[in-house]
């Protein structure tokens, strides 16, 4: 459970979990000790299904009881949709949206926080190609993508904000760092869970 939420604000290294589950995508926040193993959950995000508009909403815990912030999208769902990162009062933190120009080839979003303006790509271009051409294919674009991807986001200056790198498990499983917490801790949680929830999108 969160004790301060001052702890997700200036977090720069944390794990992004998916838990399977029948009816709704959940995501568990987790903190990393210096040897990158997982320790205390921080933070429950739960994908609200067949809503007007997509959001995502981030709980101290399993109970869901209590929200620290979330993100929803400004309008329905459509490739060009700019999602708002809110705290727990619905205050704005920050924003982000997908390119979908760019994500013809490569996946790029544009995110933006606190002075913070970045934008992310998917690490390899052949993977991201390669992702393209499995989905293409019949039949076997049903199956999950042998592909492993990571992004990294990048300032104007060309200094890395925030990268997520996926491992390889039977559950979709993140390793999010942001290089001296520059980037809100929040956003960065939004954002490493938004790249799985949406990433078909």
């Amino acid at each position: 459970m969160v004790a301060d939420v001052q702890d997700l604000v200036r977090i720069e290294r944390f794990a992004v979990e998916q838990k399977i589950t029948m009816m709704v995508n959940r995501y568990e926040i987790r903190a990393l000790d210096v040897d990158g193993n997982p320790g205390a959950v921080l933070a429950v995000a739960q994908q609200k299904r067949m809503a007007f508009k997509e959001q995502v909403t981030f709980y101290t815990d399993e109970s869901r009881q209590t929200p620290v912030f979330g993100f929803k999208a400004r309008q329905r769902v459509d490739l060009g949709a700019t999602y708002d990162v809110t705290d727990a009062q619905g205050a704005p933190i920050g924003s982000f949206r997908k390119d979908f120009g760019k994500s013809l080839l490569r996946s790029t979003w544009h995110l933006d926080a606190n002075g913070v303006n970045a934008m992310g790509q998917e690490r390899s271009q052949g993977v991201a190609i390669g992702r393209r051409m499995w989905e293409m294919l019949p039949v076997i674009s049903e199956i999950p993508a042998p592909f492993v991807f990571h992004f990294d986001f990048h300032d104007a200056g060309g200094q890395l904000v925030m990268s997520s790198v996926r491992r390889r498990s039977l559950r979709d499983r993140y390793v999010v760092d942001v290089p001296g917490g520059r980037l809100d801790g929040r956003v960065a949680a939004a954002m490493a869970v938004a790249l799985d929830a949406l990433q078909s999108r």
